[in-house]
């Protein structure tokens, strides 16, 4: 017997992570956040699939389970869902808004685990369009956090 469908509602994003090879500490004086201007440098970089929905659907995955994820992403990231689709995850319920960006975190770590992290939620602001009833066949939902 099959495992039951699972459906996600949630987030899809891309997460930029970044390291800076030094201490915010140092560059951030106390006395002057009220004209805080700076620019780091930044000694490591890497882009990862991320989102609430599709972090829990990879692992929901993982463990045997049929997973199926409802999102909103924009048309620039081509992909998005057939990388799910080629982890074998339903992606029925990802829904593309054209003229959005996917949503975005850009997230700087420092030597001391300290974070500045921007994030943009483009598409995301459009998950409302999404309707449950849209995607059959499923026993169970989990809502996680856009």
């Amino acid at each position: 017997m099959p495992a039951p469908r699972i459906l996600i509602c949630g987030s899809l994003a891309i997460d930029t992570i970044m390291v800076f090879p030094d201490r915010f500490a140092r560059h951030i004086l106390p006395n002057e956040t009220h004209v805080l201007s700076v620019s780091f440098q930044i000694g490591e970089m890497r882009r990862e699939w991320g989102g609430c929905a599709g972090n829990i659907a990879y692992n929901l995955k993982g463990l045997g389970g049929e997973p199926v994820v409802m999102a909103t992403i924009g048309d620039d990231v081509p992909g998005y869902a057939e990388r799910l689709r080629g982890k074998q995850i339903a992606a029925e319920g990802v829904r593309v808004i054209p003229g959005s960006y996917t949503a975005q975190a850009y997230i700087i770590t420092d030597m001391d685990d300290n974070q500045i992290t921007a994030f943009h939620p483009g598409a995301m602001n459009e998950s409302h369009r999404n309707c449950v009833g849209d995607v059959a066949d499923i026993a169970l939902g989990i809502v996680a956090p856009d």
